[in-house]
């Protein structure tokens, strides 16, 4: 099923604030990230994931069951791209999931990349979740494999293409904390440039 290219969408409002989108593949820390984030700037917090919840809570079913749906309908993650468009038109929010940012392209004031090898997401994940660290890398292959080709064959979007992006951080030598600051500094700065005033960027 080929879809038309997400975005610019005219949103039906002007937003509330800013919008910012953090991306990355798992286990390269961006929801660490995108929650202190919105925590520090006063700004609401979404990902990816609470809107899956929310759309299996709305149907009634169990997140297992929800899996088990999407794997064989395109549909369920087109409405979650949809409901992601929706909350970035509103404005004053940090989005943060694995896609979100290429959904958010031309409505996110600020789009973040955060990675780190292969290898290194992996060991993250397998420790985080007291996994094995095999299981868990054919599992994050996979998985990464049918995200990029869902962007290709829906919208015709690779993303692989990283232009579209502000920052892209590899945090594999990073401490939690100096990657954050760089990811605060960047945000700040490009929001000041847009004329967003927030007090939290001026105690940088």
């Amino acid at each position: 099923m080929r879809l038309q290219p997400l975005l610019p969408p005219d949103c039906s409002s002007p937003k509330k604030g800013p919008t910012i989108a953090v991306s990355g593949p798992p286990g390269s820390g961006k929801t660490t990230y995108a929650r202190r984030l919105a925590e520090d700037l006063g700004l609401e917090y979404y990902s990816a994931g609470r809107i899956f919840r929310e759309l299996a809570r709305e149907r009634g079913v169990s997140l297992e069951e929800m899996n088990r749906i999407a794997a064989n309908d395109p549909r369920i993650d087109l409405e979650i791209d949809m409901r992601t468009l929706e909350i970035g038109c509103r404005g004053n929010v940090v989005i943060e999931g694995h896609l979100v940012a290429w959904v958010l392209r031309g409505v996110a004031d600020v789009r973040i990349y955060v990675t780190a090898p292969l290898d290194v997401r992996v060991k993250r994940i397998a420790e985080r979740e007291g996994r094995n660290f095999e299981e868990v890398y054919r599992e994050t292959v996979i998985r990464e494999f049918m995200h990029q080709q869902r962007f290709l064959v829906m919208y015709g979007i690779d993303i692989s293409n990283l232009s579209i992006f502000n920052l892209v951080l590899d945090t594999e030598y990073l401490l939690i904390d100096d990657a954050y600051s760089i990811i605060r500094r960047t945000v700040c700065n490009i929001l000041a440039a847009k004329g967003y005033q927030l007090e939290a960027c001026s105690r940088l």
